[in-house]
């Protein structure tokens, strides 16, 4: 039987990695491309006839539907699964908040490690110690953000009391900051948020698709 679908990305992308957990998660099989070359393949006639924009994770079922945008991909195979109910929520309200934290994993807490991570780790552009600052500052408040969710809630997920797509966004690129951005220092902002994680980190479809749970003794820096 053919796989539900085929991923195309560069190693270790966490917007892969939560595309993966969400398959194993709704019992899909999710392969990623074998022969993928980034820079090369991605700039193909063919791919691009596919993917317009190039960019990666990209997404292509075995009945040649195509998807861009790593939210977009997260929510269809969570929707594809066998725990589409609960991952994306019973009723409207669940859904509506569920999409909320989907956003804001992409909005604030992506936007924010990113360009650290491409100055300091991947070096594509110059450290510029003003805009890593305003990144950190940035993490710190979004850190926060979440904190007051936990207090608010169940302190194991983010909606409700099950495990659901809004963990599973954010866990993605806050298991990238653990390793690189969030030390002891950043982590007093927000008590609760290691324990959370570790919580998520129980299940064996989070921890197949990420690996194990890291978190840094200091921060990633420039020169």
């Amino acid at each position: 039987m053919a796989p539900f679908a085929t991923i195309y990305s560069y190693p270790n992308n966490f917007r892969v990695q939560r595309a993966h957990a969400l398959a194993a998660l709704g019992g899909l099989e999710l392969v990623d491309s074998s022969d993928f070359i980034m820079g090369t393949t991605n700039r193909s006639e063919e791919f691009l006839a596919k993917f317009p924009m190039g960019k990666v994770p990209v997404l292509e079922t075995s009945d040649g539907f195509c998807l861009s945008e790593g939210q977009a991909i997260a929510r269809f195979i969570a929707e594809s699964g066998s725990k589409a109910e609960q991952l994306l929520g019973a009723d409207v309200k669940t859904r509506a908040k569920i999409e909320e934290w989907s956003s804001f994993a992409e909005q604030e807490i992506c936007a924010n490690i990113v360009p650290p991570l491409v100055m300091t780790i991947l070096k594509i552009i110059p450290f510029d110690e003003a805009k890593y600052n305003q990144c950190l500052g940035n993490l710190e408040r979004a850190i926060k953000r979440v904190e007051v969710a936990l207090k608010n809630g169940s302190g194991k997920f983010l909606v409700g009391d099950q495990l659901t797509l809004a963990d599973i966004m954010v866990t993605g690129p806050l298991h990238l900051a653990a390793q690189l951005l969030m030390d002891p220092e950043l982590l007093k902002a927000a008590p609760s948020l290691k324990g959370y994680l570790e919580g998520i980190f129980e299940f064996p479809e989070v921890k197949g698709a990420f690996g194990e749970l890291k978190f840094c003794e200091a921060r990633v820096k420039g020169q």
